[in-house]
């Protein structure tokens, strides 16, 4: 059984029609940091970036089995990502420089959040908050 000490065991995987230009995108827009790419020219194989002790993989949309499993990045609906920031006042505005389309702006929640919403240039959902779940704790 995984104990909550230990490594994260769930990674988020996108696929982008330009994985390459997007990996540059999110290092700056949200603060990323590319760990490891595999391909080349425009073509990523495979790519991870790390936010912290988290990480996302991502690669280019392909015509392959497993691209035709996750389907296609313009397909819309039930793609987000929220990541737990220290300061969403911050991260907000670095997003908002980069261009991000935000489509909720800056707000405080019942539950003690403070959050935004925003698109990447692809369409992905990204959500910022200060609430911050810790596996180890109790909810």
């Amino acid at each position: 059984m995984p104990t909550a000490t230990e490594a994260p065991r769930i990674y988020p995987a996108l696929r982008y029609r330009n994985a390459a230009k997007m990996i540059d995108w999110l290092c700056e827009a949200f603060g990323f940091e590319l760990r490891a790419r595999h391909g080349e020219g425009d073509m990523v194989h495979h790519a991870e970036l790390t936010f912290g002790s988290s990480m996302i993989m991502l690669g280019s949309a392909r015509d392959d089995d497993y691209g035709k499993m996750v389907g296609d990045p313009s397909g819309g609906g039930g793609k987000s990502i929220y990541i737990a920031v220290d300061d969403a006042d911050a991260a907000y505005a670095r997003a908002k420089k980069a261009g991000a389309r935000i489509v909720q702006e800056l707000v405080d929640r019942d539950h003690g959040s403070r959050e935004f919403i925003c698109l990447d240039p692809e369409g992905n959902v990204w959500s910022f908050g200060t609430y911050w779940p810790k596996a180890a704790e109790k909810a």
